[in-house]
């Protein structure tokens, strides 16, 4: 399956969290980390352009699967069309939050399935997310 979701990324991450400390009971501190409220609404944006695509069923358990996704961020005045984007966010980072919801929409039983993710970055004049899940075949 593939897809295009038109909309400005956000450069937000996983690695956005708030940290909410507290002291207990019993006198000692603890502390949980949450997303920021940045990345809970990139979630919900992801979330949102994600579920007109949600499958009818995930892909089934243990069925391998690439994940070719290429992030199109506005190229505006200083980058051209198709130009490779080389700033912040890390592709690692900036794919996580993503595949969580997909996750979460069942494209697929466990994003363990995910064994090969190829992650690319552009300036473009067309904005979005181009998404292409690919079931892959065991070799024998």
């Amino acid at each position: 399956m593939e897809f295009f979701l038109p909309m400005i990324p956000p450069t937000v991450t996983h690695q956005d969290k708030d940290l909410r400390a507290w002291v207990g009971k019993d006198g000692r501190v603890r502390t949980v980390l949450h997303d920021s409220e940045r990345l809970k609404d990139a979630k919900a944006k992801f979330r949102a352009h994600l579920a007109k695509y949600r499958p009818e069923k995930p892909i089934a358990p243990r069925v391998p699967v690439r994940l070719l996704v290429k992030w199109l961020f506005p190229a505006g005045d200083k980058h051209r069309d198709g130009e490779r984007m080389t700033d912040k966010p890390d592709t690692e980072n900036l794919n996580k939050a993503l595949v969580d919801c997909m996750t979460a929409l069942d494209f697929w039983a466990d994003d363990a399935q995910v064994v090969s993710e190829i992650i690319e970055k552009f300036w473009a004049n067309t904005p979005g997310i181009y998404i292409r899940v690919d079931i892959l075949q065991e070799e024998k």
